[in-house]
Order: C-alpha cells, then sequence, then structure tokens
C-alpha cells in the first residue's frame, strides 16, 4: 500500500506547501479539510497527520477544531503554527497572545539536536507569522526550541510521536526547514519514500480512467501551454482517441505561438484538435475594460461561451478538462480560507451552463515545477514542457489599462525581444518566468531630433520554485541594456524601459 501523509487545512496561506514538501521526499501527500470526520482519516491508514496553519486564534468563537482522539489514535502528528497552538489547547496546555508578535525571519534556538531537529543547526533562521503562541505545554510534552519573544518554538511528546513547531518549516525561508520535515517522515512516520512522479502519473491515469469510463469522451481547454499539455498527455494516455482538443485563439497570445501550438498537437499528438480563431469576439468585449478583475471575468465568460459554442458543434460531450494547477487555486481563494488575490478563469467549479457532467482538473495539486517534472515522466519534448508559463488571459494582464489590437502587439513585440534576449544569454533555464507589461504610463522622449510621448515597457523577471513566493532575478545590467536599446529601436511607441525589482509578496508576478 502506497505511503501516505494526509495534511489537515486550516486555512493556512502555505498549506499546499507543506505537501509539496513532502512530496519533494518522495511520500504522498494530499490536503484534505480541517473538519473531515475522524473515521475517514482512519480509514485512509495514515502514516503520519500534519496540521497546517491558519488565519484564526484557537480562543476565537467558531475557530476550527478536531477530534482530540486523533492523538490517541496512534498516528504520529506534526503541528505547524495554528496546528501546534490547537494541539496544546485540546491536550490541557496553553495558549496566550506574544508580548510581541513575530513575523519573518526569526532565530530560533534548537534546545534539543535530536530526533524531530536531528541535523538543524543550534541556531536557525525560521520563518514566524503569529500573534498567539504556547505559553504552558501539556502534560507529556516538553521545550526543544525557543526564541527570544516565544519560549515554547517548539515541543514533543516523543512517547505519542506528537510533534508541534511555531515557525513554518514548509517555507524555503526557513533554513533547514526540509530536515525537520524528512525527520518527521522517516523517524517518527517510518516512511521509506516510494513515491515517484512516475507513481503520480500511473495515479493519475488510473483516476481518469474510472471518471471517464468505458465510453466516456472528454473536451479539453487547450492553451498550449504547459499546463494543459501535460493534461492534454495524460488523457490521451487514459482514454486515447476519445480526447478532444479545443484551442481558442484569443488574438493574446506571444509572438508565433498561435501557430506553434496548432503544428504540435497535430503532428505531435494523434488527438482530435480544433482551433477556434475568437480575437475579434475577445477584443470587442474588452473594449473600454481598464479593472484587471473586470477583464479576467470576461475573458472566462467568453472562453467558456467558445467553448459552448464548440461543444455543442461537436456533438453530447460528457466531460470537461483543464489545466488548472494549485496556484490558480490558492489565488483564487478556492478551497481554503486563502483571501482572493486575482481571479482565474480556469478555477471555480464546472459552470452548470456547459453541460458537462464533471470536471477533470488532474494537475489541480501540483505546483509549477511538479508539472514540469511529469511532463518530461510522460515523454513531452523539453522544448514544450520546459516553456515560459503564461496566464490564461494572455497579453490582456500584460496591458495596464484598456486591451486593443495595436497594444497587444506593442507587448508581442517587446516580449519576443526579451525573451530572445534571455535564451542567448543562456538564463532561459534559470530565470522561471520573465515578460514585458505595458504599464499604460506615456513619457517625453527624443528620436531623431524630434520629442515623442510614448509608451514605458516594464521588464519582469522572477526566481521561484513554487511560484507562491518569488524573487526578482538579478539580470546582468548589459543584457538589461541590450533589452531596452532593442526595445525601443524596434518597437514602435515603446520610447522607455523600466525593470522591476519587487518581490512576491508583496507583489504578485503578473502585474494584473
Amino acid at each position: 500500500m502506497q505511503e501516505l501523509i494526509l495534511i489537515l487545512d486550516f486555512g493556512g496561506q502555505y498549506t499546499q506547501l507543506i505537501a509539496r514538501r513532502v512530496r519533494e521526499c518522495h511520500v504522498y501527500s494530499e490536503v484534505i479539510p480541517w473538519n473531515t470526520p475522524l473515521a475517514d482519516i482512519l480509514a485512509r491508514n495514515p502514516r503520519g497527520v500534519i496540521l497546517s496553519g491558519g488565519p484564526s486564534s484557537v480562543h476565537d468563537d467558531g475557530a476550527p477544531r478536531i477530534d482530540p482522539a486523533l492523538y490517541e489514535a496512534g498516528i504520529p502528528v506534526l503541528g505547524i503554527c495554528y496546528g501546534m497552538q490547537l494541539t496544546a489547547l485540546l491536550l490541557g496546555g496553553s495558549v496566550e497572545r506574544a508580548k510581541e508578535r513575530e513575523y519573518g525571519r526569526v532565530t530560533v534556538r534548537m534546545k534539543d539536536q535530536t530526533g524531530l531537529l536531528g541535523g538543524m543547526k543550534s541556531a536557525s533562521s525560521c520563518w514566524m507569522s503569529h500573534t498567539w503562541q504556547v505559553s504552558a505545554c501539556p502534560d507529556g510534552f516538553r521545550i526543544i526550541a525557543e526564541t527570544d519573544n516565544c519560549p515554547v518554538a517548539a515541543m514533543i511528546n516523543e512517547e505519542k510521536k506528537i510533534c508541534c513547531v511555531q515557525f513554518h518549516p514548509e517555507v524555503t525561508h526557513t533554513e533547514d526547514g526540509t530536515m525537520l520535515i524528512r525527520n518527521f517522515l522517516f523517524r517518527y512516520c517510518d516512511c521509506s519514500g516510494d513515491w515517484t512522479m512516475s507513481a503520480f502519473a500511473e495515479t493519475a491515469i488510473a483516476q481518469i480512467r474510472e471518471t471517464v469510463g468505458d465510453t466516456g469522451t472528454v473536451l479539453l481547454a487547450l492553451s498550449g501551454g504547459v499546463d494543459s499539455s501535460v493534461v492534454a498527455a495524460l488523457i490521451y494516455k487514459a482514454i486515447g482517441s476519445r480526447l478532444t482538443c479545443v484551442f481558442v485563439d484569443h488574438g493574446l497570445l506571444r509572438k508565433g505561438e498561435s501557430d506553434q501550438v496548432c503544428h504540435v498537437f497535430s503532428h505531435l499528438f494523434p488527438v482530435r484538435f480544433i482551433r477556434s480563431d475568437a480575437a475579434d469576439r475577445f477584443f470587442a468585449d474588452l473594449k473600454g475594460i481598464t479593472e484587471p478583475e473586470e477583464k479576467r471575468h470576461i475573458i472566462g465568460r467568453d472562453f467558456i461561451e467558445v467553448f459552448k459554442k464548440e461543444a455543442t458543434a461537436l456533438g453530447k460531450m460528457d466531460y470537461f478538462a483543464q489545466g488548472t494547477i494549485y496556484p490558480d487555486v490558492i489565488e483564487s481563494g478556492q478551497g481554503t480560507n486563502a483571501a482572493v488575490i486575482k481571479s482565474h478563469h480556469n478555477v471555480g467549479g464546472l459552470p452548470k451552463e456547459l453541460g458537462f457532467t464533471e470536471l477533470v482538473e488532474p494537475l489541480r495539486m501540483l505546483f509549477k515545477d511538479e508539472v514540469r517534472a511529469l511532463g518530461e515522466t510522460l515523454g513531452l519534448p523539453r522544448e514544450l514542457v520546459w516553456r515560459q508559463p503564461f496566464p490564461g488571459p494572455g497579453l490582456a494582464i500584460r496591458i495596464i489599462g484598456e486591451v486593443t489590437p495595436e497594444k497587444a502587439e506593442i507587448v508581442r513585440e517587446s516580449d519576443a525581444i526579451f525573451r530572445e534576449e534571455i535564451a542567448s544569454a543562456g538564463l532561459d533555464r534559470h530565470v522561471n518566468q520573465y515578460f514585458t507589461v505595458l504599464t499604460g504610463i506615456q513619457s517625453v522622449g527624443v528620436m531623431g531630433d524630434e520629442r515623442t510621448y510614448d509608451y514605458t515597457i516594464a521588464l519582469r523577471a522572477v526566481t521561484t520554485d513554487d511560484f507562491m513566493t518569488a524573487d526578482w532575478a538579478r539580470l546582468p545590467y548589459d543584457l538589461i541594456a541590450r533589452v531596452s536599446a532593442r526595445i525601443v529601436n524596434e518597437v514602435p511607441h515603446a520610447s522607455r524601459v523600466v525593470f522591476d525589482v519587487t518581490t512576491k509578496p508583496p507583489a504578485s508576478i503578473e502585474w494584473e
């Protein structure tokens, strides 16, 4: 039986990162709601249970609670942040408001460098995010870590294998955080690490077959990006010719991309491929629209209408598939208590008006790097697997203000130059995402002794491993200079270039 770690989600912004770190250790994990009945948890026979962080205080009215019998079930438990405080409260300890809140990197002193904290530095930089903290441990627990302001930064009951930390080991900002998770998995849960991306692929293909059945048909919303391409491969391996891919050309793709997508999916995959040219419709509906969320909703609505039209023309299709991945879900506030950062046209449940039986989203729990690894496992070409991430709304959210064909062309040409120069510099596999933005700002310039008043182009380049957090890429000045010179010289109506040096958070990777 496959090893399983279950993560109870209390609405923390890093919950899915916990699952990701566990999977990096080759142990399969799933995120489930905090209020999942204990009987259902035990029926899954997990090797361990992790309690996530969350936005609530354990003392709030209606704050999430779990059945305390979980701690007596003989299953190792790791409580993180809210999960630690909840454990303390339910088992007789005390939780109080901290005298000084801790947010960001904090030095944690490890009082015991064995067991859970084995291999970690005696003084380790860890990521804290809390106002409340454990002030007294329950009976049977001992303190194994502390900070200047948090006397119980970690506690443990070795006999019952209940481990708790106030800091977040799942984020990359925590030094040796992965070591702590590995210790929990391999020292307390007795995992061996038998899960691989090949195993995930086999499971996903089997689940698709079970969902669709022996005769069901699937209509895939194919954008041509990495995510939907991997979904296409998965579904094709599961049901073969019963898959139909519909590619909506909304006129907001990158330079040459529309023709490339058509070529790849006409020659690489022996599936039914339909190209729907809907550029005029999208530009007409976006005319005069400047608010980012309204743009996204219009594009999402138009996608639905185009797919509805194509589905009607195709005749009865049973299932609708799309390449939703977890960052789409979390930013849309779906499935957790997380705030809505921005809407994604492919998130939010199956539109009833499409008339499909069920939604197929096999990548919904994966991050971008995991999707790429899955693509390679499935045998997709590396040039397709490692393509730059591209948002569903396309260039519409890289144009600040009203979207027009002329503005789209400015972004398309400037973006092509940026991507070409990044590749020429050999940095295309080192910078995780890079693109240009038409800021909407016009400024005075001089060209050929004449005054100009044209647009400012922003360069955005980031490094990240999960797309939930990101740092701006330190590109060589000479490279930035070449890109700037080429854009101003080669792209009509571009007169100034700036470089975005903002991290995520506080900014998002895209500008809208």
